[in-house]
């Protein structure tokens, strides 16, 4: 498969995600980081981008709750290029009904190549990188191509 540059913009759009054993501790950091999130764009499952937006004041825009296919909401959204960092405080030790929405959910991040936080270390690491406020380059799949390649078509 080919890759075409997709760059993230200075404003990003954030997706919250956690379980429900890790909602505290994301909406804890949120608070924590609020001076920069309310600089970018916020989108969340439902349950989630709800408690966020009760508890910080910040717009949080409402998908489905997960379990509901908020999750396959979250990963369509991403496909479009219209998610460019995923933070996504998951509970490695509950078992979930819902773990196969899970390991899809991050495995298009990974597809897309999106940044993707698990725990508030990595999401620190992420909100402070010098890449928070500028444009960056990133390569995502060139699924256009790849169709027309498919059918026999000639790519440009």
């Amino acid at each position: 498969m080919n890759y075409i540059d997709q760059p993230i913009g200075a404003q990003k759009r954030i997706a919250l995600v956690a379980h429900d054993n890790r909602k505290a501790s994301l909406i804890e950091w949120c608070l924590q980081h609020r001076g920069v999130l309310e600089q970018h764009q916020l989108l969340g499952t439902g349950t989630t981008g709800t408690q966020i937006e009760a508890a910080t004041g910040m717009a949080v825009e409402k998908l489905f709750s997960g379990p509901m296919g908020g999750d396959q909401q979250l990963g369509a959204r991403i496909c479009q290029g219209e998610v460019d960092i995923l933070v996504f405080f998951w509970d490695p030790f509950e078992p979930m009904p819902h773990d196969p929405d899970v390991k899809a959910l991050l495995r298009i991040a990974a597809v897309w190549n999106i940044p993707v936080a698990c725990n508030a270390s990595s999401a620190d690491m992420m909100i402070h990188s010098a890449l928070m406020t500028r444009s960056f380059p990133r390569q995502v799949p060139d699924y256009q191509g790849y169709l027309a390649e498919r059918k026999g078509e000639i790519v440009a």
